[in-house]
């Protein structure tokens, strides 16, 4: 399995070729530089986001458009370019043939991780996005203006900001009554929430468990926020929480932003560690449950 700093110095090794600066990152020109051919198709087997495969010497990419969101288009083609660019990925997902995708962080397959961890890393580079994070705020709304700036999917977008944000932030994906993912951040983890497996029941009582019966909230793409018990979620004592609520359309999912003011045990100096680059790498590196 690959390290998460080698597939994210494999990203801004690319980012850094192709001599991008600025958001968004566009994967079609990333990959049409690496004269990989890349074609939309309007339908896939459910939950398929895309193909990379092989003919003869040439690699191509199809990538859905079920979904009628560029971001996930874009972060569609960007895990794509991840089984291209990872070493091993080539000859372990094209061994049978072409190579269905399920991108989104919900996979337990090692390859389709590795290869989300990249297409984030690609899309959302580390030094770009957190100068776009200082000026976008903080919550949903944050997260709401990075995706349209980078042009990336909400949940990939959540997903960067929890990875890189110094804040108390868990972002949760959730289908129905199950939650697909949970991700915290490192201040988050220091209240010592456990891990949330794929599978472990929406908890009652809270808003995202209200949320999700409404299913016209979800695929209307409405949006709601209260507050919650730390309890409530994850059945351990903790600060009060700010729970944000958006639904994902047509994908069928939702989307849980969870935030608190309180202080951690690991509390800082922002200021004191701002050039601190080593400190930032650490901090900063995704932990991508398995």
């Amino acid at each position: 399995m690959l390290m998460r700093k080698v597939i994210q110095n494999t990203a801004e090794r690319i980012v850094t070729d192709a001599g991008i600066v600025t958001l968004p990152v566009c994967p079609l020109v990333i990959a049409q530089n690496a004269n990989i051919l890349v074609e939309a198709k309007p339908i896939f087997a459910d939950g398929v986001s895309g193909m990379f495969l092989k003919v003869g010497e040439n690699f191509g990419i199809l990538y859905s458009t079920y979904i009628r969101s560029i971001g996930f288009q874009n972060f569609s083609i960007g895990h794509e370019l991840g089984h291209y660019y990872l070493e091993g990925h080539a000859d372990a997902v094209l061994r049978m043939g072409p190579h269905s995708s399920k991108a989104g962080f919900v996979s337990n397959d090692r390859y389709e991780r590795e290869a989300d961890l990249l297409a984030a890393s690609l899309l959302m580079p580390e030094d770009i996005f957190k100068r776009e994070m200082g000026a976008a705020g903080f919550g949903l709304k944050a997260i709401e203006r990075l995706a349209e700036v980078a042009k990336t999917s909400l949940t990939s977008t959540a997903f960067r900001f929890q990875e890189l944000s110094r804040d108390a932030v868990a972002v949760a994906l959730s289908c129905g009554a199950q939650v697909d993912v949970c991700f915290y951040s490192d201040r988050f983890k220091d209240f010592k929430p456990p891990y949330m497996q794929k599978g472990t029941p929406v908890p009652e009582g809270c808003l995202t468990a209200d949320f999700n019966r409404i299913e016209a909230k979800v695929l209307g793409a409405a949006a709601d926020e209260g507050e919650t018990r730390f309890t409530d979620w994850f059945g351990v004592d903790g600060p009060r929480l700010r729970e944000e609520v958006k639904g994902l359309g047509s994908y069928g999912k939702t989307l849980t932003i969870l935030t608190c003011d309180a202080k951690s045990e690991d509390d800082y100096d922002p200021l004191e560690e701002a050039d601190d680059d080593e400190y930032l790498r650490e901090r900063w590196t995704p932990r991508f449950h398995r």
